[in-house]
């Protein structure tokens, strides 16, 4: 796989509309992979996957510890080509372009497609030019009553500007693990992506800072399309309006959440999410 340039691409912002019944039909799908297969040097992590993700939907990606959710989570933004001696085949298209088209540039895909990890991640410096970070690497300079307009937005729209308001400038080291995250997230959405990917988001946190991320997701989905890896079933039922399950780097299944976790298709899938194995 060579080292593409990528250009700007449009990601447009889908939204639903009535069938010919009056009906609402499904959203638009806004990436789509198609027959990708990764490789770590020579061990092959990914299996000929074929997947399409809607608009403004949050779809969970389920499966046991190293069945190759992370990797194409990182894959959906090309965090993957900070790795050495990896290769791909196959291809994924955001708003109906390949991210590996070789006019794009990279910057300007991981511009529209945010990320959130497992551990927040907050830089030591205040909570304000963290999150006037991410702008400033966009080169958005603008005057700081908008910088103020953005930021304000971005924690209320994260659910923390009424818990951070008077400490702005305080370094964001001393919020709790919690506002950590949720500091990360609205750092993301300071640039207004149009795809969120989450990598086991809650994972260090405690249930009451889990029910506010999660509280969170069913808000952000109605402006972001939401991709989250989780390793908790009962979390990716409650947050997820699709599933896809994955075993040892293959798409087992995939499709609307009930149906994943109340009438599968598979009997892997079946197994997974009972608890018989994983």
């Amino acid at each position: 796989m060579t080292r593409s340039r990528l250009h700007a691409f449009p990601l447009p912002q889908p939204t639903l509309s009535l069938s010919d019944k009056g009906t609402i039909a499904q959203p638009q799908s806004l990436i789509r992979i198609r027959q990708f297969n990764f490789w770590y040097a020579a061990q092959q992590v990914l299996y000929d996957l074929t997947l399409d993700i809607p608009a403004n939907r949050v779809t969970a990606f389920i499966g046991p510890s190293g069945c190759g959710k992370s990797t194409l989570l990182r894959s959906i933004n090309r965090m993957n080509d900070l790795i050495d001696d990896i290769r791909h085949t196959g291809d994924i298209l955001i708003g109906g372009s390949s991210i590996y088209d070789p006019r794009q540039e990279v910057i300007v895909l991981r511009k529209r497609i945010g990320m959130v990890f497992q551990k927040s991640n907050p830089f030591p410096k205040s909570i304000y030019e963290n999150m006037i970070y991410g702008l400033k690497i966009a080169g958005k300079r603008r005057k700081k009553k908008t910088w103020d307009e953005i930021v304000e937005r971005s924690l209320r729209s994260a659910a923390l500007w009424d818990e951070v308001k008077d400490r702005l400038y305080e370094s964001a080291l001393g919020l709790s693990g919690g506002q950590m995250q949720r500091l990360c997230i609205a750092r993301a959405i300071s640039v207004m992506p149009e795809v969120i990917l989450m990598d086991e988001p809650c994972a260090a946190l405690d249930p009451i800072a889990t029910a506010k991320i999660e509280n969170l997701i069913h808000e952000l989905k109605k402006s972001f399309t939401i991709i989250i890896v989780t390793h908790n079933m009962q979390q990716a039922a409650r947050v997820s309006d699709r599933t896809a399950f994955f075993y040892l780097g293959k798409l087992i299944e995939h499709g609307p959440t009930e149906q994943i976790f109340m009438r599968p298709q598979d009997p892997q899938t079946e197994a997974y999410v009972s608890g018989r194995f994983g």
